[in-house]
């Protein structure tokens, strides 16, 4: 049996910003989430527990995007990237584009990296993340093609288009240029 610890058990952020105010050195505790990974990494073999992102991610990343890192690393170091989930809790917040996009574009600070010996959020722990765990968790195939659309005139464009190489766009634009 699987369990999945949603919002990756945050308590607050306004708990965990003390940690973060000094910059993780005189305390990187982050109230229960440290728990979470001080237990994992003290049991190895307890391989069935996953910490989801949730509405943790959204309400970290803009305000204090080193907590936010400083999170995901903590997580990645004590469970691996392949035991955290992609989630958005997007009922709440609306579109969760601008969280896809911050997860997208957010690094693994150097400091961090030097003080706790995370590793970089790579495009690979980024897939793992975006959705490749969940389909391992939940059995799905994520190279299985699932009633693909047939292609229309866009598709076919798109076809001729690569087919003529690189070499050939011509960079002219048609219509209405503002002058």
């Amino acid at each position: 049996m699987n369990f999945l610890v949603y919002h990756s058990g945050l308590k607050t952020v306004e708990d965990a910003l003390p940690a973060a105010e000094d910059g993780f050195r005189k305390n990187p505790y982050v109230p229960w989430v440290s728990d979470l990974c001080r237990y994992r990494k003290q049991n190895p073999h307890m391989t069935n527990l996953y910490m989801e992102l949730g509405t943790s991610f959204g309400s970290m990343v803009v305000p204090h995007p080193m907590l936010a890192a400083h999170v995901l690393g903590m997580i990645i170091d004590a469970f691996g990237a392949d035991h955290l989930l992609w989630g958005t809790d997007s009922i709440w917040w609306g579109s969760p584009q601008w969280q896809i996009e911050a997860l997208r574009r957010l690094e693994m600070p150097e400091l961090l990296m030097k003080q706790f010996g995370y590793g970089p959020l790579t495009t690979e722990v980024k897939a793992k993340v975006f959705g490749l765990n969940a389909a391992r968790v939940y059995g799905i195939d994520p190279k299985a093609k699932r009633d693909p659309v047939p292609g229309d005139f866009v598709d076919r464009m798109k076809n001729i288009y690569k087919e003529a190489g690189p070499a050939t766009p011509s960079n002219t634009q048609y219509g209405w240029v503002p002058a």
